[in-house]
C-alpha cells in the first residue's frame, strides 16, 4: 500500500484558537484539497503539545496540497498561534496492518 503521510507537531496555549482556524481552513479548502484524512492529538506527556497526523495517496498530492494559497495562509496563521514554531514530518508509508 502506498501512501504518504504528514505529522506536524506544534505548541500552543491557544488550542481553541487553533482548533477555530482548523476548522474554517477545512470549509474553506473542502474543494480541492488533497488530503484524505486528518487526526489531530494531543500528547499526555507534554501538555500543549498536539500533532496532526493527516494522509494523502501520494507524496506529490502532499505537494500539491502545500502548495495551495490557502494551505500557505493557514500555516502562516497557524504559525501565529504557536509558542514554538511547529515541526514537520514527512513519512513515506511502507507498510499499513489491520488488526482483527
Amino acid at each position: 500500500m502506498a501512501g504518504f503521510i504528514q505529522v506536524i507537531e506544534v505548541q500552543t496555549s491557544r488550542f481553541d484558537e487553533l482548533q477555530a482556524l482548523t476548522d474554517a481552513y477545512r470549509e474553506q479548502a473542502a474543494a480541492g484539497n488533497k488530503a484524505r484524512r486528518s487526526t489531530v492529538t494531543e500528547d499526555r506527556d507534554r501538555p500543549g503539545t498536539y500533532l496532526n497526523i493527516v494522509e494523502f495517496d501520494s507524496y506529490e498530492s502532499a505537494m500539491q496540497n502545500s502548495q495551495r494559497p490557502e494551505t500557505a495562509q493557514f500555516a502562516e496563521q497557524l504559525a501565529k498561534l504557536c509558542d514554538a514554531p511547529p515541526t514537520f514530518r514527512n513519512l513515506d508509508v511502507r507498510l499499513v496492518t489491520e488488526m482483527p
